[in-house]
């Protein structure tokens, strides 16, 4: 045994009696000699960094404003004005599982969005009382079983593929959902009694169709503002009049608000206003007026007593989620690059590792396609690119129903909602079904 008087036992009783200091000397070290060692100089470290401010840069102009700013409100308001006892019967964990996970899907399935803009709205649900089972399925459903990226993948790739990817999602979903649930029923239905207990019969008095009117018209904004470009006369004939059709969305939910909930005719008229002259400095740039709209939507909600919830569940929402997906874009950027790009992974690794239908390959697809980003509909011409180049088929349907549902960014904010086992599960059985299913589908149509 050592001497209580020596170095070593010294330094334990050190370590022991201050954890805090040691943690904190620990981590300076650390980041002094990441610093001190860093490639600096380099032509592939410094693009590498340059890749990733770029990504972020473009992700700050193309996502948050019209994608997450509106997902944060979404957030709020399901926190504030979401009746505890009706998503405790549709999607909670002692609800019909046919019901919750249709439901759950269902509702995924018609916002088509992406990885990091499903997040506020699953963040929502489940702190309402949604079962982790219909809340991870919808997790999954909104960026995967997107009906658009789909028929794009049928019409670009071939409908063989595009018919896989679809039925693959749409399992997915389910499955995982399922899966998620059973893992974890018992702490599940620890969590229903307790959110029985802690928020009891909460309902607003409010009509149904109001609270359905107030969110679907939120909902339409937030599609209709990010409605992108696709190669088929139906969806371009809408993207021509995307912004028209938010407009007068936007004025249907003032209506809205004026009549139902008893906003002040003049506050209305002055955002309202404000969102005019935004859009008249600014006509290049309807971006400047969305954010006024959004900002003074919250600004307004802050004055009155009944709303105040609102906006402070979607400044939570934000400040929990928006740091950490600019910090997940940066590194994935950093590391994979913008598509057709180089980032600290050379992309002829990528190219040799995943050029058959092979079980690693297609276990390699799945995993960079976990955590690449991807911004809705962009996967099908990246995934056209790597087929041109000599991916194989499997590897190919992994990325798709692997990619568009994950993302670092993603993964760093599911962590702050679930917890890291539950994170590290959900994400593993994205990857395992992914790559299951592309080996199979490489194998029997190669």
């Amino acid at each position: 045994m050592l001497d209580a008087s020596s170095p070593v036992s010294r330094l334990r009783n050190l370590v022991r009696d201050n954890p805090t200091q040691v943690r904190w000397l620990g981590a300076v070290v650390g980041i002094f000699l990441l610093i001190y060692f860093l490639p600096a100089g380099s032509a592939r470290f410094d693009n590498a960094v340059l890749e990733g401010i770029r990504l972020t840069h473009w992700y700050a102009q193309e996502h948050v404003i019209l994608c997450l700013l509106p997902a944060f409100v979404i957030a709020g308001a399901m926190a504030a004005y979401l009746s505890q006892s009706a998503v405790m019967r549709y999607l909670g964990p002692d609800a019909p599982m046919p019901v919750a996970f249709g439901m759950a899907s269902v509702s995924g399935t018609l916002l088509a969005v992406c990885s990091c803009t499903v997040l506020p709205l699953f963040g929502g649900i489940y702190r309402r009382g949604a079962g982790l089972g219909p809340a991870v399925a919808f997790l999954y459903s909104g960026p995967a079983i997107n009906v658009m990226a789909i028929v794009v993948t049928a019409k670009v790739l071939g409908l063989e593929l595009g018919l896989a990817r679809a039925i693959g999602a749409i399992v997915f979903a389910v499955v995982i959902g399922v899966i998620m649930h059973l893992i974890y029923r018992r702490e599940e239905r620890s969590r229903s009694k307790a959110n029985a207990r802690g928020f009891g019969d909460d309902d607003s008095g409010r009509p149904l169709g109001q609270v359905a009117a107030f969110f679907g018209l939120m909902v339409g904004i937030l599609v209709f503002a990010n409605w992108a470009a696709a190669d088929s006369p139906a969806w371009m004939a809408i993207y021509a009049w995307k912004w028209p059709i938010t407009a007068a969305l936007a004025l249907l939910f003032g209506w809205l608000l004026w009549a139902r909930w008893s906003w002040p005719a003049r506050w209305l008229l002055a955002l309202g206003g404000a969102v005019a002259l935004a859009a008249l400095v600014a006509p290049g740039a309807p971006e400047l007026a969305f954010a006024v709209g959004i900002i003074g939507l919250m600004l307004i909600a802050m004055l009155r007593e009944g709303d105040r919830e609102w906006a402070g569940q979607s400044w939570d929402f934000t400040k929990q989620i928006l740091p950490l997906l600019l910090a997940g874009v940066f590194v994935a950027g950093l590391l994979l690059g913008r598509p057709g790009e180089e980032g600290l992974i050379p992309s002829e690794w990528v190219m040799m590792a995943v050029g058959d239908n092979s079980l690693g390959s297609t276990f390699l697809a799945s995993l960079l396609g976990g955590f690449m980003y991807f911004s809705t509909l962009t996967e099908v011409p990246i995934v056209q690119g790597l087929l041109g180049n000599g991916m194989g088929k499997g590897p190919a349907l992994a990325l798709l129903l692997g990619g568009p549902a994950l993302s670092l960014p993603n993964m760093l904010v599911i962590r702050t909602i679930l917890g890291t086992q539950k994170t590290l599960v959900y994400c593993s059985l994205v990857v395992v079904m992914a790559t299951i299913t592309g080996y199979l589908y490489g194998q029997l149509w190669p």
